[in-house]
C-alpha cells in the first residue's frame, strides 16, 4: 500500500495545494506516538485508538487488506511454496532471507522452525521492504505484504504463504478526535473512498502510516 498511498498523496497535493508530512511504521509503533489528523493502521491499531477515545467517532473505514507473500532476486530460482511442508523445506534450505511484520513468527513456529531461522532471518529497518534485502545480497527469499515486495524493482513474487499460514491484514482510516486541522483529514479519507471504491484502488500493504496536514515540505520518515 506505500507506493499507492504515496501516488495518492501525490495527486491529492497537487489537487488541494496543500502539503502532508507522513511518517510510515510499525502499527504499534504508530499507536505509540500517533498526534496526527489522520491516520491508517491496522484494523487492530485504530480499534485500539478507538476504545482510547482517540478517533472521532463514526470516522474509521476499512480501507484495505493484504497478504503474506515470499519473493526472490529477478532471475533466480523459485522455490515450490505450494504446500506448507515445501515451504518450510524452503525457508530451511535458505541460507538467509528477509522478513518483515511480527507475524511471520507465527507460521515459523505452526512449522516448528522457529528457532532454526532465527540465526538466518533479517529483517528491514521499520516500514522499509524485505525486498532490498534481495537486491543487497543478504537474503535470498523476502516475505512480506506482496505489494511491499512488488514495489522493490529486481524482485519476482513467487506466491502467497500456502493455505492457512497465509493471512490477510486489514488496514483501516480514521480522523483524531479534537483536531482542527481534521478537515484536511476527511478530505483525504472521502478521496481515498472515491477513487477506490472503499479503499485505496491498488493491491494491498502491510505498511501502517500516518498523515498529518502540514504548510512545510514532506517529511517522511529476509532469508
Amino acid at each position: 500500500m506505500r507506493s499507492a498511498a504515496e501516488e495518492l498523496f501525490r495527486k491529492f497535493e497537487k489537487e488541494q495545494a496543500c502539503r502532508l508530512t507522513v511518517t510510515w511504521g510499525t502499527a504499534p509503533m504508530l499507536v505509540a506516538r500517533i498526534d496526527s489528523g489522520e491516520s491508517v493502521l491496522s484494523r487492530a491499531g485504530i480499534d485500539t485508538l478507538a476504545k482510547q477515545g482517540k478517533i472521532a467517532p463514526g470516522s474509521d473505514f476499512t480501507l484495505a487488506g493484504s497478504g503474506v507473500a515470499i519473493a526472490v532476486k529477478t532471475g533466480a530460482a523459485r522455490p515450490d511454496i505450494s504446500r506448507p511442508q515445501a515451504l518450510k523445506e524452503a525457508l530451511l534450505k535458505a541460507k538467509a532471507g528477509g522478513a518483515s511484520g511480527v507475524y511471520f513468527a507465527k507460521p515459523l513456529e505452526r512449522m516448528g522452525i522457529a528457532e532454526q531461522m532465527k540465526a538466518k532471518t533479517k529483517s528491514p529497518p521499520a516500514g522499509g521492504f524485505s525486498g532490498e534485502l534481495l537486491l543487497s545480497g543478504e537474503a535470498e527469499l523476502a516475505v512480506q505484504q506482496k505489494p511491499e515486495l512488488m514495489h522493490v524493482a529486481g524482485t519476482e513474487i513467487v506466491g502467497f504463504l500456502p493455505g492457512e499460514l497465509n493471512m490477510v491484514t486489514e488496514f483501516a482510516a480514521a480522523i483524531m478526535a479534537g483536531r482542527k486541522d481534521a478537515r484536511t483529514g476527511k478530505m483525504l479519507c472521502d478521496v481515498a473512498i472515491a477513487r477506490g471504491g472503499g479503499g485505496v484502488p491498488v493491491e494491498r500493504s502491510r505498511s501502517a502510516l500516518t498523515v498529518t496536514p502540514a504548510s512545510l515540505p514532506d517529511s517522511r520518515s529476509a532469508i
